[in-house]
């Protein structure tokens, strides 16, 4: 016979069960009903997108669609104008100031040995920690991303693509010193199917199309339209270059900018804008550049219609970014590289379900997208972000009173972007100011203009305190000025 115990326990072991699973239930719940994150980045891409106008002639028609139902961010500016150090800030949270990352590093190399940074959890790792599965094609990182960052990877195809066997070179000034330019543009490979972006593409539908007992984080990098512009011919027929507008461009341009801005806008491995004119070749350029930035256009919008189809559709944030600008000629080169408007300018997009459409034309930092995207899903914060969560400006609301995105390009050379002006300030004291109110072309530096004084004072004001020597790993070998700055501030 069984006692009143045994069956009293038995009967409480069924109920303790019974909670621990309803319990596991309600937690499992609320760990699917987080928001899954698509992220794209997509490399060297400026404001050539419809929703930001930077050209008359652009056509990203899947580019428009994700911006009219999202917060686009009109007035956007990377912390760093290449590749390398600016996705290491998104991927840090931390200024480039703070971190020494002025330059090239490679995705296994971005160590902070500088107190108190030497805690980094990357943005996707932050993500997987908190209960994501993360996912990860393509560039992201400077290459790919570092080891084991991703469940799954996709890894990225080595290069920028296939090129063909015969490809321009340009001689300019550079000598063998500086090797050769990637920049070359024109019809080539046959296919779309023949691109490593396609091939991204393909891969992250795949797993849009799966089933996921997490909510996930999926980020695509895409190359194009980083040179070489190389594309297939149906997206360059989608131009015809004798009827495209060249971007604005002055060739007495830089006669009121300071001889160390000079210094820095050195690229002897660039094309000039000068030569693009004499040469007749400046309209093709501007003919692939806009057919790159069409492709990916339609890779995007390949994606988009994956998550719209899928069963995700309801609870997906998605972003997309780029990681600088890039300048068409403007300023006397075709290269991103330096300090002013072209280069720090970046499509921001940000399409949230819980968020109605709108255009903030607030100066907002890529420094913010670690912290938007850990409100957004609700996760804890990360106290070492440097950057502010730009929910209040998404909720219609104002950021506690900060409008400024500051870029910096070596140690102690920063620019400040307000609403309405551009402050630049060099390591040797040297200073740019331009009203974009008037000069959206930055063609006029006002700095000895007494009608700004206040406006100064303020811009002043916004230059980081913080300015670390660099980092150990971080190299900037193919520009002089950068050669001789590393030497004269080597790492800690």
């Amino acid at each position: 016979m069984i006692s009143k115990y045994y069956l009293l326990r038995a009967k409480l072991s069924v109920v303790i069960s019974s909670v621990v699973l309803l319990l596991s239930s309600f937690q499992l719940l609320a760990q699917t009903d987080k928001p899954n994150i698509v992220f794209i980045a997509v490399d060297d891409l400026n404001d050539w997108i419809g929703p930001l106008r930077g050209h008359p002639n652009v056509s990203t028609p899947n580019i428009d669609r994700l911006a009219a139902k999202s917060i686009l961010f009109s007035n956007a500016h990377c912390q760093a104008p290449l590749c390398g150090p600016s996705r290491a800030s998104i991927m840090t949270g931390l200024r480039p100031s703070t971190t020494g990352i002025y330059g090239m590093v490679g995705d296994d190399e971005i160590v902070i040995d500088n107190s108190p940074t030497s805690d980094i959890v990357f943005l996707p790792e932050y993500f997987k920690n908190n209960g994501y599965h993360t996912m990860g094609i393509g560039k992201l990182f400077h290459s790919h991303a570092p080891k084991n960052m991703f469940d799954e990877s996709g890894g990225r195809a080595k290069g920028f693509g296939p090129k063909p066997e015969n490809r321009f070179v340009w001689e300019g000034d550079a000598g063998p010193s500086y090797g050769r330019t990637s920049t070359d543009w024109g019809a080539f490979p046959e296919s779309d199917h023949l691109m490593p972006d396609y091939k991204s593409t393909q891969w992250a539908i795949e797993r849009l199309g799966k089933d996921y007992d997490q909510p996930f984080f999926l980020a695509v990098g895409f190359l194009r339209p980083h040179v070489p512009w190389y594309v297939p011919e149906k997206w360059l027929n989608s131009f015809d270059p004798d009827l495209l507008t060249l971007p604005p461009y002055k060739l007495d341009d830089l006669d009121d900018v300071p001889p160390i801005a000079l210094e820095i806008n050195d690229l002897p491995m660039m094309p000039t804008t000068k030569w693009a004119v004499e040469s007749g070749e400046y309209k093709n350029i501007v003919q692939a550049y806009l057919a790159c930035v069409k492709f990916v256009d339609d890779q995007v919008g390949q994606i988009l219609d994956a998550i719209e189809s899928s069963r995700y559709s309801d609870n997906t944030i998605i972003v997309l970014w780029s990681d600088h600008g890039y300048r068409l000629g403007e300023k006397g080169s075709f290269a991103k590289h330096c300090l002013w408007e072209e280069a720090t300018k970046v499509p921001l997009i940000i399409y949230s379900p819980k968020h109605q459409s709108r255009v903030v034309d607030d100066a907002v930092e890529l420094l913010s997208l670690y912290p938007t995207l850990v409100d957004l899903a609700e996760l804890p914060k990360n106290e070492s972000n440097e950057g502010l969560s730009l929910i209040p400006l998404m909720d219609g609301r104002s950021l506690d009173g900060h409008r400024y995105a500051i870029t910096t390009f070596g140690k102690n050379n920063h620019a400040v972007r307000s609403k309405d002006f551009r402050y630049i300030v060099y390591e040797d004291g040297s200073e740019e100011l331009y009203d974009h109110r008037i000069d959206p072309n930055e063609w006029v530096n006002e700095i000895e203009n007494e009608n700004y004084k206040y406006v100064l004072e303020e811009l002043r004001q916004q230059i980081p305190t913080v300015n670390a020597n660099w980092h150990k790993n971080s190299s900037y070998d193919f520009q002089p000025y950068f050669k001789d700055q590393k030497k004269r501030f080597p790492s800690n």
